[in-house]
């Protein structure tokens, strides 16, 4: 696909490309001709879409998590297909990015109870703007299933960010953060099983205490007073009600140019 200048205004934040843009490009983040010669390039579906994603100004772990995501997509569709690979020593040009701290919120909506439900997910990493992601609706979920489904996501994502530092999550439902990281225990010893009756939300609460036990070294998991005004846990709150919204299964990044724009938009 020949670029124009309708793509480069939709991946452009601020009027500029980020590095993993510019990578994709292969034109030098210091060059003031960019976007002449950005024009010039014919670039593959793939990678066009990848550009997209990569939109904001987001720190280089974030970026190269966004790509890392996106062959994780084609591999699971089973999809072969030219896109862009970061090569090891660009991995490594920025040492400074290892000392970031990664903060993960995470929070589950439900229109109900039992009801539509929906996850939301909120990465921050060195005061860069946020990521946002939103997904894992269930027709006829609960408010449980939608706090469980929101902190195994951010377990994932923790699971697969490589960081020197330990990564931090935060969640509004303490039930969450016991079942995962206290009863579980338990349960376990008994075989999955307690006294009074079946353990609810049984197998995902199995997946997630299992990523927890393998990563948890390397997490630290916080809980936070829900609709007190922490803007991480109150964009994971509007993601996940989006989430409900757009009746998404997946995950997938929310765009936006300021903040204050998403605050604004719907919560339960």
């Amino acid at each position: 696909m020949k670029i124009e200048n309708d793509f480069l205004d939709l991946i452009t934040y601020k009027n500029n490309l980020n590095e993993a843009q510019f990578k994709i490009f292969k034109i030098n983040s210091d060059e003031k001709n960019w976007k002449k010669i950005a024009l010039e390039q014919d670039i593959s579906k793939n990678d066009i879409n990848l550009l997209m994603l990569l939109r904001g100004d987001f720190s280089t772990t974030i970026q190269e998590q966004i790509i890392k995501n996106y062959h994780t997509v084609l591999e699971h569709n089973n999809i072969k297909a030219k896109v862009y690979t970061p090569k090891v020593e660009e991995k490594t040009e920025n040492i400074d990015e290892q000392e970031e701290h990664i903060k993960i919120y995470c929070d589950g909506a439900c229109s109900g109870n039992p009801g539509n439900a929906g996850s939301g997910i909120v990465i921050y990493s060195n005061s860069k703007n946020p990521v946002l992601l939103y997904g894992a609706y269930v027709e006829n979920g609960t408010n449980n299933i939608a706090e469980l489904n929101a902190l195994f996501q951010a377990l994932t994502i923790a699971s697969q960010t490589h960081s020197e530092n330990v990564i931090s999550i935060f969640t509004d439902s303490k039930y969450a953060i016991d079942c995962i990281t206290t009863w579980a225990y338990s349960w376990k010893k008994n075989g999955w099983s307690k006294k009074g009756g079946e353990i609810k939300n049984l197998e995902l609460i199995q997946e997630a205490h299992y990523l927890y036990e393998k990563i948890k070294s390397k997490i630290e998991i916080t809980h936070v007073k829900g609709h007190s005004g922490i803007e991480g846990n109150e964009l994971a709150d509007r993601m996940a009600v989006n989430a409900i919204k757009e009746k998404n299964e997946d995950f997938a990044f929310y765009s936006y140019n300021k903040i204050e724009e998403v605050l604004a938009l719907k919560s339960y």
